[in-house]
C-alpha cells in the first residue's frame, strides 16, 4: 500500500470509501466528493463493485479514471462472484491498464441478497484466498481483504473466521480493512486473535472501517451494510436526538451521528489504528467533520451529507 505513514501533520492516515455510481447524478454526485477528499488528501480511496449488476462497466470506468485523472491512490475491489477465472483475469488486465495496482480482494456477496446462499461460478473460484493467489501470481499488485471483528456471518465461529483471515494473509495479502463496526472493543478482540492465529502475519494492519450516521435512515442502511444491529446504547442516543419526529429532528440525529464516529474514531487512534476507513456513500461533508474533530487539517469546504 505505501501511503499508512504518518501525516505531515502528525494525525494517522485516512482512507475513503466510494459506491459505484447507478446513474449520471450519482456519477457526478461521486465526483464532487472526490474532488473534496483530494484536497484532503487520504492515503486511499477504494471504490466497492457492483458484481453481476447493471452497474459493472460503469465502476470500472470510474475506478480507471479516479486512478488516471486526479492525485488519489486508487484500490479496486475484485469479487469471485459471478466471475469465471478468466473474466477475473480480464478484469485485472483492465485495471492494470488504468494503472491501478493495488486491488482489495473479497469473496463477495449473491447478487440481490448477501444472505442468501453463495454459489460458486462454475468456472470461478470458491474462496478468497484462492483469489489472493490468483491475483498476486498475475502480476505486481498489492493486495487487501475483508476482516470481521464480529465474524463472517458464514464462519461457524470465530477461530474459524480468524483461520480464514489468516490464510488469506498467507496467500499474499498486505492488509485487512474490516467491515463496519460501532464497538471497539470487537476490533481490539480481532486483532487479538489475528496475532494469536499467526503473530508474523498478525502484524499486517487491520485498519477499521466507520461510517458516520447522518439519519435514522442511515441506521438502517449501516445494518444491512454490516449484517449487525446497531449497539442499544448507540441506537437510543439517536432516537433521543430524533425524538417523535425524526424527519424533523434530522439535524439533532446528524449531530448525535457525528459525534458517536468522532468517539469510535478517537478510541481506535488512542489504541493504534494504522488507518481510519471511512464509508462516505459518496458525500464528503460528513467525514470531513469528523476528521476536523479529530484535528485534521481540512481545507476542502464540501457539501451534502
Amino acid at each position: 500500500m505505501g501511503r499508512l505513514g504518518p501525516r505531515p501533520d502528525g494525525t494517522i492516515p485516512f482512507s475513503v470509501e466510494f459506491n459505484p455510481p447507478r446513474d449520471a447524478a450519482n456519477e457526478a454526485r461521486l465526483w464532487r466528493a472526490a474532488r473534496e477528499f483530494e484536497r484532503m488528501h487520504p492515503a486511499f480511496v477504494s471504490m466497492t463493485y457492483g458484481a453481476g449488476g447493471s452497474t459493472r462497466d460503469r465502476t470500472a470506468r470510474v475506478t480507471g479514471q479516479l486512478a488516471r485523472e486526479t492525485t488519489l491512490l486508487t484500490v479496486a475491489h475484485l469479487t469471485a462472484v459471478g466471475h469465471s477465472v478468466a473474466e477475473l483475469r480480464s478484469i485485472m488486465g483492465t485495471y492494470a491498464d488504468s494503472g491501478i495496482r493495488n486491488l482489495l480482494v473479497l469473496r463477495g456477496d449473491p447478487p440481490g441478497d448477501p444472505l442468501g446462499e453463495w454459489q460458486r461460478h462454475p468456472e470461478g473460484l470458491e474462496y478468497a484466498e484462492e483469489l489472493v493467489r490468483l491475483v498476486r501470481g498475475l502480476g505486481d499488485f498489492h493486495v487487501g481483504v475483508a476482516s470481521f471483528p464480529q465474524g463472517h456471518h458464514r464462519s461457524p465461529d470465530l477461530d474459524h473466521d480468524t483461520a480464514h483471515l489468516c490464510a488469506k494473509l498467507r496467500a499474499g495479502a498486505e492488509y485487512s480493512i474490516t467491515q463496519m463496526f460501532f464497538d471497539v472493543d470487537d476490533y481490539l478482540r480481532l486483532r487479538d486473535r489475528v496475532i494469536a492465529c499467526d503473530p508474523i502475519e498478525g502484524a499486517k494492519p487491520i485498519i477499521p472501517e466507520l461510517m458516520p450516521i447522518t439519519s435514522l435512515r442511515t441506521v438502517q442502511r449501516a445494518e444491512e451494510l454490516s449484517g449487525r444491529p446497531l449497539p442499544t446504547r448507540l441506537r437510543e442516543r439517536l432516537e433521543r436526538a430524533g425524538g417523535a419526529d425524526p424527519d424533523a429532528n434530522r439535524a439533532a440525529v446528524r449531530e448525535v451521528g457525528i459525534e458517536i464516529a468522532t468517539e469510535i474514531a478517537q478510541r481506535l487512534i488512542a489504541e493504534g489504528a494504522p488507518c481510519l476507513h471511512f464509508i462516505t456513500l459518496n458525500f464528503a461533508k460528513a467525514t470531513s467533520e469528523v476528521l476536523t474533530n479529530l484535528g485534521y487539517t481540512v481545507t476542502a469546504a464540501p457539501v451534502g451529507a
